[in-house]
């Protein structure tokens, strides 16, 4: 049996040509590993439609972006500084809202991104997320479902770089939402 992670890189393209050779022949005769391959595809398929529908938040890479630009879906971006306030909508026509979180990522070698309380208490924590220390942003998209549904409100976002040492705050982000 093959490593979870050899399946998983398969299924990415990421494998060079030998290792994929060997990894196809190898499933062609080895049903389990053949069943674990399918299971992962399953799971991808359903992350992908559950996403598509609007039902999850995520943070997402600009090559995703990109790709849903490319597809004609509709996005509403919204970028902001570190300590910046924006004003927010998502319209009934609009497909997701990406929430272009402008941080100083040079020399991060990892990102958690907090959702913040009324209070400014820690909500939820999505861990060890995607970022692209070059680019200057963290891509947050919210779930496009729950948005359309909220009334007027205020929401609060904190990336914090987390190091050896601890964590320490990139930047907190508000978000004033309207309903459109």
């Amino acid at each position: 049996m093959r490593p979870f992670a050899d399946l998983v890189e398969y299924w990415f393209g990421e494998l060079d040509l030998a290792r994929e050779e060997a990894l196809e022949e190898h499933l062609l005769g080895c049903a389990e590993c053949t069943a674990r391959l399918e299971e992962l595809v399953a799971l991808g398929a359903g992350v992908r439609a559950a996403f598509r529908a609007g039902t999850l938040r995520a943070v997402v890479s600009r090559g995703f972006v990109e790709r849903l630009k490319r597809e004609g879906l509709r996005l509403r971006e919204y970028p902001v500084a570190p300590g910046g306030s924006v004003n927010c909508t998502i319209a009934r026509d609009d497909d997701y809202v990406i929430s272009r979180l402008q941080a100083p990522l040079a020399d991060v070698r990892r990102v958690d991104l907090v959702l913040l309380g009324e209070e400014g208490e820690p909500h939820e924590t999505l861990e060890d997320v995607p970022f692209d220390p070059g680019a200057g942003e963290v891509l947050f998209c919210p779930s496009p479902a729950a948005l359309k549904e909220l009334p007027a409100y205020t929401d609060r976002v904190r990336l914090l770089a987390v190091e050896a040492g601890g964590a320490r705050t990139l930047g907190d982000y508000t978000f004033v939402h309207t309903p459109s």
